[in-house]
């Protein structure tokens, strides 16, 4: 490649009917720097060109760093979207577990309770029956008391003996006016409730 140096030193022989030399050396100037012009921005170009291939490298690069990332950034998503899919189901089956077991202890404290409630019952109905009995045997003592202290003439006595002096009964036959008929009233009712007329 013929440089601007190699113009500006070109040594041309001499003809009889030979160009002007200034008009060829002013030509040969604008030459060599038209030429010096080319060059340097051949140079400039070059460096440019040196440039973006660095610079399409470095693009090529990090599309790769981007493509590897959005790959991994894929896997990853897939991981995370297993996992979670995991983590649901694991979810569930503890939630799962949870419920059966809340069911299960509601359920057993249900029957427990029952279970409670049927022995208090029974107490209760136990206790009546022993309290019924008791009362009976003592109607039944009272009775008999009552057959041995007064017996049935007595009654028979008074009610006579009152009825024929109601008219001047005085404070003390009224008393017992109102014991004798106290005393019926209480056995009415003892009787009735050992028949269970009043039970």
């Amino acid at each position: 490649m013929i440089s601007p140096y190699d113009i500006q030193n070109k040594v041309f022989s001499r003809g009889v009917r030979g160009y002007k030399e200034d008009e060829v050396d002013d030509f040969l100037s604008l030459i060599v720097s038209e030429l010096d012009k080319l060059i340097n921005e051949n140079y400039q170009l070059k460096d440019m060109v040196r440039n973006l291939n660095q610079e399409i490298d470095k693009h090529k690069k990090s599309e790769n760093v981007i493509l590897e990332t959005l790959e991994a950034a894929k896997s990853l998503m897939g991981d995370i979207s297993i996992s979670a899919e995991k983590r649901a189901d694991i979810l569930l089956k503890n939630a799962e577990l949870d419920a059966e077991l809340i069911q299960r202890e509601a359920k057993e404290n249900a029957e427990r309770l029952n279970e409670e409630c049927q022995a208090l019952r029974n107490r209760v109905e136990s206790f009546a029956n022993r309290y019924r009995n008791m009362l009976l045997s003592e109607i039944d003592k009272f009775e008999n008391f009552k057959t041995e202290l007064f017996e049935e003439r007595i009654f028979n006595e008074i009610d006579t003996d009152i009825q024929s002096r109601e008219a001047t009964m005085p404070p003390r036959a009224k008393a017992k006016k109102a014991d004798a008929n106290a005393i019926r009233d209480f056995d009415e009712t003892l009787t009735n409730f050992r028949t269970g007329d009043k039970y």
